[in-house]
């Protein structure tokens, strides 16, 4: 007997993976944060337009590239984790890829 389809998901949505990626790298090209997403640029932009209308992310053109500033002390916008800042969620990657190098 067949085993039954596994279901795909994970913990993070594509805006947390977004959030993560422009905290590693906050000159990031939307091209760089759709590939390390594994996202569409188009699903990027839209993703990033989503973060500047929370507040959770303001973008600067530096140069002839954009810098994204992220405002950590946000907080989640979930109501089972809106009493947490964002900050909570960077410094677990922070930290993680700290341990690797």
């Amino acid at each position: 007997m067949p085993s039954p389809p596994t279901r795909s998901w994970t913990f993070l949505t594509n805006h947390g993976h977004v959030l993560v990626a422009l905290s590693r790298d906050p000159r990031a090209r939307i091209r760089d944060l759709a590939l390390s997403v594994g996202i569409t640029e188009r699903s990027a932009q839209l993703i990033l337009a989503d973060l500047e209308e929370a507040g959770y992310v303001t973008k600067e053109k530096v140069g002839r590239r954009n810098e994204y500033r992220l405002h950590p002390d946000r907080h989640f916008r979930h109501p089972a984790e809106s009493d947490m800042p964002i900050r909570a969620l960077l410094d677990i990657f922070d930290n993680a890829e700290a341990s690797r190098e």
